[in-house]
């Protein structure tokens, strides 16, 4: 009885699991969509109240200038072409790392750019939020 216990245990462990890695990424693609579309009433939503959103080039935004940015159009996402991504799922934590090329604007020059981003997302009351992003610059 015992094992057949802990077997439903680990079972139903891993279905949850794989149910907030699925949360998750469709955060994530929400996310993505709502940064080329510019929708600040999703971006908001999905940003932390305390995030920081890096850069590759070194600088660091709050949630409040993300959207700013955003809205005024000093940066603007055109493209984010996803091209592996991979989450790891700890209780209300998720880890994701993403390998991406970025196509858009940033004060009125354009740019494409080959990235690696390690986010921290958190899941809260209002769901999965993206509380920590930094991206490096690849090749």
């Amino acid at each position: 009885m015992r094992k057949f216990f802990l077997i439903v245990l680990l079972f139903t462990y891993c279905a949850l699991n794989a149910q907030d890695t699925t949360a998750v990424k469709q955060a994530v693609d929400r996310f993505e969509k709502a940064l080329v579309e510019r929708d600040s009433v999703a971006v908001k939503s999905l940003l932390h109240k305390k995030a920081l959103f890096g850069h590759s080039n070194g600088w660091v935004q709050n949630k409040d200038e993300v959207i700013r940015d955003m809205n005024s159009g000093y940066l603007r996402y055109m493209v984010i072409d996803r091209q592996s991504v991979s989450i790891k799922v700890d209780g209300k934590f998720a880890v994701l790392k993403e390998w991406m090329e970025v196509t858009g604007i940033k004060d009125g020059t354009n740019f494409k750019i080959k990235l690696f981003v390690l986010q921290q997302w958190i899941k809260t009351k209002s769901g999965w939020q993206l509380w920590i992003r930094q991206s490096a610059k690849q090749g």
